[in-house]
């Protein structure tokens, strides 16, 4: 007697590339059996006309809170995790969501940039974008290269949170550019001998020299041969501006070379982050950047910056607030969107939201309870509608993959990227019996994502099922409001 059977669904495993209908067994939160007609269960769910896949992993996600948990799983998301920013103490980070209790999976790197704040400051700082904007009031940390005691105090701190469990190390290298590379070097070598992974937001972000995407790949890509770590790229549109293409060609060539280097992409041209971000106040900005200073909009009130001393003024104030950057115009410029393809479509490329925080209209984030959430909350819509987006435009109306390939970047190929060093993964982003029953099911002729800049807290519509550890988060296209079956993703060298 199985707990439960899926029944009669289109069963896709992208890792084996079975694609045909069957039924799925559940018992103890793994997948039991997969089969026809799997006889008797204490509950059956009929999913026939449905599409049964794994849940989808997103690798860069910083909502990480209820409210955040429930609009991705609209959008097919089981398993969400931190790791661009990271968090410090990683213990720490862990033992605050048990007790929060979450909906979906969750995970973190060990963040650099937290441990680098810590070490280089007396400040006290929370393991979030918004904290890490605050931290910028003062700039030492990120402005200057560590002192010998300074770095060997920074890749403790890191190797601490590895032991403790941490899913690598982020490194959001653009926000702390006065970083040297002695540092960054050594904790490439501490990842590469635990055989984590690095998350890294390049150094820096411009389409001209000195200091180019161009510059911070080649940079990335000589320190994964340097050291042997495995390099992964955050967002690789929005880092690459305009010159994804060579970026791209760099990409490639050391893929085939065998060095670790990976990416990751979100389906839209336009990025947040914090105001204090330090590559807004470059006087040299637009040209850099090939945008003006009113493509950098408040995320709170939607408030457009008209100038570099309007922009400054902001980060004085409060230079962890939120904004958006509109760095490629996708809907009227078809060069753009030829851009965004390179990255999005990039072979063996994973797709992964950058989800932010969600927004109240005093600019605090919102982490209460309710479902919808308040009306005046705002975010990026990746934050609601990445998967389903890129599922919906690339694969169904553009049909630019198939729809296996599309589920290898929403599922397989995250899980994949994690596996070496955290063996748990290799039961996730796949459908085979032993393997953790993190499941979507979802209507392929109407997934969709229906968030946008002017109403980003609308949630996807198609998800008709969404299964974590066997748990239903969401039955027949509803949320299920008290469920919180969420576990913890670590390094089995956890404490």
């Amino acid at each position: 007697m199985h707990e439960l059977v899926l029944s009669g669904g289109r069963v896709i495993d992208p890792e084996t590339g079975h694609d045909g209908v069957a039924d799925i067994a559940v018992s103890q939160g793994r997948i039991a059996a997969i089969g026809g007609h799997l006889g008797p269960a204490e509950r059956t769910i009929s999913v026939d006309g449905l599409v049964v896949a794994p849940g989808f992993i997103d690798l860069h996600a910083h909502g990480q809170c209820i409210a955040a948990d429930r609009m991705q799983a609209f959008d097919g998301v089981t398993t969400s995790l931190e790791l661009e920013l990271g968090v410090w103490p990683v213990a720490r980070w862990y033992d605050e969501q048990v007790d929060a209790g979450r909906v979906l999976n969750y995970g973190a790197s060990t963040g650099w940039v937290f441990a680098r704040i810590a070490a280089m400051t007396s400040q006290q700082t929370e393991s979030s974008i918004a904290g890490m904007g605050r931290a910028m009031q003062d700039r030492r940390w990120a402005d200057e290269v560590a002192s010998p005691a300074e770095t060997a105090d920074i890749v403790a701190r890191a190797r601490a949170g590895l032991d403790q469990g941490g899913l690598g190390i982020g490194f959001p290298n653009a926000y702390a550019p006065g970083a040297g590379l002695k540092e960054i070097s050594e904790l490439c070598s501490l990842a590469a001998s635990t055989d984590a992974p690095t998350f890294t937001h390049i150094a820096y972000m411009s389409n001209v020299d000195p200091l180019s995407s161009v510059e911070a790949y080649t940079r990335l890509i000589g320190l994964a041969g340097s050291t042997g770590a495995h390099m992964h790229i955050c967002h690789f549109n929005s880092t690459s501006l305009q010159d994804v293409e060579r970026a791209a060609e760099l990409v490639r060539n050391a893929q085939a070379q065998g060095l670790k280097v990976t990416v990751e992409a979100y389906p839209y041209g336009t990025g947040s982050t914090v105001v204090g971000a330090v590559f807004f106040s470059d006087p040299a900005f637009p040209e850099r950047t090939g945008t003006r200073y009113d493509a950098v909009e408040s995320l709170a009130s939607g408030h457009r910056f008209a100038d570099r001393e309007e922009l400054l003024a902001a980060q004085d104030e409060d230079p962890g607030a939120l904004v958006l950057w509109h760095f490629l115009d996708t809907a009227a410029n078809a060069r753009h969107r030829d851009l965004l393809d390179i990255s999005v479509l990039f072979p063996g490329g994973a797709i992964a939201s950058d989800a932010v925080p969600w927004l109240l209209p005093d600019g605090s984030t919102y982490e209460g309870d309710a479902w919808p959430l308040p009306e005046d909350a705002v975010s990026h819509p990746r934050s609601s509608g990445t998967f389903t987006r890129f599922l919906r435009e690339w694969v169904r109306e553009r049909q630019a993959i198939s729809l296996v390939e599309g589920l290898r970047k929403c599922s397989l190929i995250p899980a994949q990227l994690l596996e070496a060093s955290t063996p748990g993964m290799l039961r996730k982003g796949r459908l085979q019996v032993g393997c953790d029953a993190d499941i979507v099911c979802f209507d392929f002729d109407r997934l969709t994502d229906r968030a946008d800049f002017r109403n980003p807290n609308r949630a996807s519509e198609g998800v008709r099922h969404l299964l974590v550890g066997g748990a239903s988060v969401i039955s027949e296209g509803a949320l299920v409001r008290d469920a919180r079956p969420g576990r913890p993703v670590r390094r089995p060298s956890a404490a």
